[in-house]
This record gives structure tokens, sequence and C-alpha cells, in this order.
């Protein structure tokens, strides 16, 4: 922690989410040096969690920076799918909207974040958690890979050693603690774990436990066995940038796409491979950015150009590396190529909207 904050000063902040990683502001305190606190209240906190934040900040003397999910976007979720459509459809499109994107705004004006992750929070997904690295999902103060870097301080730490930290130097905690919470998150997806459960199994129950993650830390998730590879070259891992927002484009159809001179509408395509780290960092920019441009006159597609499908996609669309971007112009036969490597969501939406 000292070494993060000596390091960073002003440009590093820890994420907090109002449960025992308020060791961190502990761990922050004991350094003597100034530390930035921020979290993501997404509005369906439990009434216990908030108490507990104003808590947090009358005990160190601080402002917590409290990061909101965009207005409209919960607007549009709720009112087209309900207040509890996660129950039906997983969890993920209500925590992109409520914590992912409130994230990303609140990382982009920053160079470093300190986060609570543990490796035994959740040996299934979380088991390979460094202490310190660049950050493979998200952007910081500077732009583009490796403008940010992630501290993971207490990633070797086995819980019981966190709470008898927090024991003996006795730091407020939330009261949902003692009713047999451990893993903290939003009121409708959070529940208490019975003597012997996991502190994951608190969290969407309702789902695999593979699932039993907000997309926060997608970047240290641990899969399961290594990558199979086809006799094409291509893996066989499962698919990424899935969106009913989203085209899948086949062979024929990015072909067709190419070869017209005059299209119905403008085109967005991503060149890529699921295996590639890269790619996966952009999924959640891509994702967004094709909901933001439905019925924008901007269609937004992915084609996937590994295995049989690289010599053609180096040949005839200008593939180099994963992930390539083109944008296909309504009046116009050549699609333009994004140089840069900035992929988050305004940066390619500054690129659509100087070519549309």
């Amino acid at each position: 922690m000292d070494k993060a904050l000596e390091k960073f000063g002003n440009d590093i902040a820890i994420a907090f989410s109002g449960a025992e990683d308020v060791a961190l502001i502990e761990y922050a305190k004991l350094t003597g040096r100034p530390f930035r606190v921020f979290s993501l209240d997404t509005g369906r906190l439990n009434p216990e969690t908030y108490r507990f934040f104003d808590e947090v900040e009358k005990h160190y003397g601080i402002r917590i920076e409290y990061m909101f999910p965009d207005a409209v976007e919960v607007q549009a979720l709720v009112r087209s799918k309900g207040l509890f459509s996660f129950y039906e459809d997983g969890h993920q499109e209500c925590c992109r909207v409520r914590k992912v994107r409130p994230l990303r705004r609140a990382l982009k004006g920053l160079r470093a974040w300190i986060t609570g992750q543990r490796k035994d929070q959740s040996p299934g997904t979380r088991s390979e958690v460094p202490v310190v690295q660049v950050d493979p999902v998200f952007e910081g103060l500077d732009g583009g890979d490796g403008s940010l870097l992630k501290w993971n301080p207490v990633a070797n730490v086995d819980g019981k050693d966190i709470w008898n930290f927090l024991r003996a130097m006795n730091v407020p905690v939330n009261s949902l603690h003692a009713q047999g919470f451990v893993s903290i998150g939003c009121e409708p997806c959070t529940r208490p774990v019975l003597p012997g459960q996991h502190e994951r199994e608190g969290r969407w129950w309702w789902e695999d436990a593979k699932a039993k993650e907000c997309g926060l830390h997608k970047g240290n998730l641990k899969e399961d066995g290594a990558a199979q590879v086809d006799g094409n070259g291509a893996t066989t891992e499962s698919d990424i940038f899935n969106s009913q927002s989203l085209v899948t484009l086949s062979r024929t159809g990015i072909e067709n796409l190419a070869k017209l001179e005059s299209r119905k509408e403008s085109w967005i395509v991503v060149l890529y491979a699921p295996w590639c780290p890269f790619c996966q960092a952009m999924e959640a920019s891509y994702v967004e950015l094709a909901e933001k441009l439905a019925g924008s006159g901007v269609k937004v597609a992915k084609f996937r150009a590994d295995g049989e499908q690289k010599e053609y996609s180096k040949n005839e669309l200008q593939l180099g590396s994963f992930p390539t971007i083109l944008f296909f112009p309504k009046h116009s036969a050549k699609p333009i190529k994004y140089a840069s490597e900035k992929r988050d969501v305004d940066s390619l939406m500054a690129f659509v909207n100087a070519l549309r």
C-alpha cells in the first residue's frame, strides 16, 4: 500500500465496496500518506451499506468519491425489462449499466487503482490474481493499453487474517456481516451464507458458480482448462462480443459487405479472435458502442478472423493484429481502418462520428 501511494500520489485511488475491504482504507491510513477512496453506488445497495459508508467517512475523516450509473441507461433498462430482470436472464446486463460503466468513468481519471481482491474469495475465478499488474481490461488517464496499473495488495492474504486485522485495529465494519453476510453487493443479489458455505455462494445464487463475477475484475478471471484448438487452428473456447445489438458476420456476410460500393447503412466491424486478451479487454466497450448506436443508422458487427479465416482477413480486410476495427462508409467501397490503440467507447464513438 505504501509503495502504491508513494508512486502514484493523487493519481491512484482505493476501490471500496462497503465490505471487509475497509481493511484497505486502514492500511492506507497507517502509511501516513494522503489517499483517495471511491465507491460505486448502484442505487440498489442495502441500507446498512449506506450507513456504513457514512461511518467510514466520519471514522477516517475522508470523503468517498461516489460514482453513479447513468440515469438514462438505468431508466431504459428498468422500463424495458423491469426491476428484477437479472433473476431471469442473468446479472451481467444490470452490472454493466450500474457498475462496469461507472467504474470505467472513474478509472479514466486515474493512473492506478487499488482493489481488495483475494485469491481465496473465489478459487474458481480469482486464484491467479497477482499483487500488481497492468490492468488488462480498463484504461487510465493517458488512454490506450497499459495506461492503468491495478494493485491487489491483499491478493495473497487469507480472509481470516483480514478479519483478525480488522478486529485488532478496531476498524468499523458493515453491520450486515453480523447477520451472516460475507461477500456484500447489491441488495437483490446478496444473501447470507450458512456456516461452511463459501462466501461467494451468497452472490447471484440462482446462477452457475462460474458466473459469480460482475465484470469489474474480468481480466483476472481464471479460465477452466486450456483452450482447445480445432484442425483449422481456431480455438474452441466461448465466443465474445455477445449482444443482441451486435451482428455476427459469416465469411459470406463479410465478403458481401466488402463488395458493396454503396450501402444502405454504415458498418463498423471488429475482426477478432476470442482467445486474444486485447479482444477480451475491449469487449465491454464494443458491446456498449453497439447499444449506443442501435437505431442510429450504423450497424455494429463482429467477424471471427482467426483459424481458416485469418489468411483471407490479412489479404482482403487489412488484418494486422487482433483486434482490427474497420469502418465501412455508406457511400464508399473501401473500409477505413481504426488506427488508434485507444479502444474505450468514447474513442470508438468519436471514430464513428467522424466518418459516418
